[in-house]
């Protein structure tokens, strides 16, 4: 191998920020309820990697996507806002998933402005079978030999807009994996291998099981907040919730090639951290062009809005609401995305509309039979508890609204709802309800009939909502049960 003495290395996790460049509310649970505090931003983070710089000699850190999208001023800019706040923080490496949102081709110019690599073995041109992004990079630090390999998220071919994989192909990356590190081991003679996935923590551990050879995997997309960490076979596993709420450090000792020590810690991103001036800065700059606009208060909620559980959401409950009265139909849809920072009882700004859903797509409707809705509810069902990881798409569980479904969560794929009713009434087959949803991951384009979007946009919707339901109320109702 490279070094035959003891090296020692910090790896620094970063993971799933979605583009929040500075505080935010975050969800903790706390005995039997959830408490919300702030957390987070860059310029916050920033000053933790210069103390851990400052404390070792030797720091890696990583980013391991869903990064470019998330808040408006992402989205309005096409990431570009974000790229001098990241370029500014000495990042290794990253890899994707939301990225991607912006098509292929708008993602390829974003990357070349990045001082540091996208890595992913697993995204092919469509035309001429090759790889879009470099598979690895290698960095040098203390004596060690660091090959950094990326895994792009499997899932945007596959759940999201086409537009998101226009000319692109994703692969889960275990076939590509095993030449890659083969070519590490003895070719490059890297002392260290680091995975750095969008996959999730499941489907990372299901493929760490198959795939031999990582020494850590720095996983993401699951939100995930991993106290201690998992192990598979030797692989030692990592990530680091949601929002840049937290990061992981994960301090090594190496030795001929092979961890012989380690030790861990999630650090929450505090509101006290005192931000990294610089980095400040350059937020304050990226954010100042919405600053006014986002802050205009559009209403009041009662309820702690969050996306903190799987089966239900306080703040897809607000959203459904919103479509349902915007559309007057009798159920609505929309994913069950992960992100979004919570809202605290109180006043409801822009800001936070768009933290809820910022790409702000059009309010839809369509007509769904019952045999299709109870088709559509088992398919996300399976894509969110398969049994197999790899079978695993979400996202939580559909946000539905105006219906009760009874479930066996550890049923077979298909023959997991016991009982479905639409209103009191059990559903119909036969039956079309009319639906109100946002995007295709709501409704599906092979459900339904009449699929229309409608001139209002959700954020529209939601602001209506607001102006006339002062304050909102938006619990829990037992939609999806498990019994």
């Amino acid at each position: 191998m490279g070094t035959k003495r003891s090296s020692r290395l910090t790896i620094v996790q970063m993971n799933d920020t979605h583009a929040y460049f500075d505080l935010h509310q975050e969800l903790f649970w706390q005995g039997d309820h959830a408490v919300y505090r702030m957390a987070g931003g860059y310029a916050r983070i920033a000053t933790l990697i210069k103390q851990i710089r400052d404390e070792v000699p030797y720091c890696l850190f990583c980013d391991c996507g869903d990064t470019l999208h998330g808040t408006f001023p992402a989205v309005a800019t096409q990431g570009q806002a974000l790229i001098p706040v990241l370029n500014s923080m000495g990042i290794a490496a990253t890899t994707g998933h939301w990225e991607f949102a912006y098509g292929p081709a708008a993602l390829k110019q974003q990357v070349v402005q990045l001082n540091y690599p996208m890595l992913a073995c697993n995204v092919f041109d469509k035309e001429t079978g090759k790889q879009v992004y470099q598979s690895f990079a290698i960095k040098e630090m203390g004596g060690l030999r660091i090959g950094m390999v990326g895994i792009a998220s499997v899932i945007v071919d596959k759940t999201m807009p086409p537009s998101f994989s226009e000319g692109i192909s994703f692969t889960l990356g275990k076939d590509e994996l095993p030449p890659v590190i083969e070519f590490l081991r003895t070719q490059e003679k890297v002392d260290l291998i680091v995975l750095i996935s969008h996959l999730g923590f499941t489907q990372d551990m299901k493929l760490l099981s198959e795939v031999k050879g990582i020494d850590v995997c720095l996983s993401g997309h699951t939100h995930n907040r991993l106290y201690k960490p998992a192990l598979q076979g030797k692989t030692i596993v990592i990530q680091s919730g949601c929002h840049g709420s937290f990061l992981s450090r994960l301090d090594l000792e190496v030795d001929s090639g092979h961890i012989i020590n380690y030790r861990h810690r999630l650090i929450e991103v505090e509101a006290t951290i005192q931000p990294d001036p610089a980095t400040d800065e350059l937020v304050r700059q990226a954010i100042a062009p919405y600053r006014v606009e986002l802050a205009e208060v559009v209403g009041e909620t009662a309820t702690a809005l969050d996306r903190g559980t799987s089966l239900e959401s306080t703040m897809d409950n607000f959203l459904l609401q919103s479509l349902l009265e915007s559309t007057g139909a009798r159920l609505a849809f929309s994913n069950g995305w992960r992100y979004g920072a919570p809202i605290v009882p109180g006043p409801v700004t822009l800001n936070d509309l768009y933290n809820m859903i910022p790409v702000n797509p059009p309010v839809s409707t369509v007509e769904i039979t019952g045999e299709e809705l109870r088709a559509m509810l088992e398919e996300n069902l399976e894509r969110t508890f398969s049994c197999d990881p790899y079978q695993q798409m979400g996202g939580y569980v559909k946000r539905c609204l105006g219906l009760n479904a009874w479930i066996k969560i550890e049923n077979p794929p298909g023959l997991r709802i016991q009982k479905l009713f639409v209103g009191n009434e059990e559903i119909r087959d036969n039956t079309y309800y009319p639906a109100a949803y946002v995007t295709m991951q709501g409704v599906p384009e092979k459900y339904g009939r009449n699929r229309e979007n409608q001139s209002e946009k959700a954020i529209s919707a939601m602001r209506k909502y607001l102006s006339g339901h002062r304050p909102i109320s938006a619990e829990i109702r037992g939609t999806f049960t498990a019994v």
